[in-house]
């Protein structure tokens, strides 16, 4: 057995280019794979050490792509697992049964407060606010100007609030 240089692989990997990339191509089911591989492979095999003896310079050559694409495949699918893995960590904004057991709670409380209202000022608060009838048909409804429905629902939030504050 000859020494085999370095420079002897990089030139064999020029010469059966073709046929290196076929092969990986065919293994591997990318052709953008395999011309990445060999071209990190000649990087690899730029080197001005010594190799020492190597019985089959051509399949040294494909192990060395083969292992670089493995070792390549295997880095991306650590990086596609942790990249899933902070995907599922993502906090979940949906309450949880204790912040569910307060709004409940709240809401109870804001149910009690309206109920304390005066009741044409509940009705004006009930009926802008969660039935989104407009300030012109409550007024109507009421024989009242709009200014009042807007007095009035003022003067019912500002009640709530100072209940709630209060609380």
């Amino acid at each position: 057995m000859t020494e085999t240089t370095w420079a002897t692989l990089r030139q064999l990997l020029v010469d059966r280019y073709d046929e290196l990339r076929g092969r990986l191509s065919r293994r591997f089911g990318s052709d953008d794979l395999a011309s990445e591989t060999l071209h990190e492979t000649y990087l690899l095999l730029d080197r001005d050490d010594q190799l020492g003896p190597v019985r089959s310079p051509g399949a040294y050559v494909l192990r060395t792509a083969f292992n670089i694409a493995m070792s390549r495949y295997r880095t991306e699918s650590r990086l596609k697992a942790r990249e899933i893995e902070e995907e599922l960590d993502i906090a979940d904004d949906a309450p949880g049964p204790a912040r569910e057991a307060e709004g409940h709670l709240r809401l109870d409380e804001l149910q009690r407060v309206i109920e304390d209202l005066p009741w044409r000022r509940r009705a004006i608060l009930i009926a802008a606010r969660l039935d989104g009838t407009p300030h012109r048909k409550i007024a109507e409804r009421f024989g009242i100007s709009t200014r009042m429905v807007q007095l009035e629902l003022k003067a019912a939030l500002e009640f709530c609030e100072e209940r709630f504050e209060k609380k």
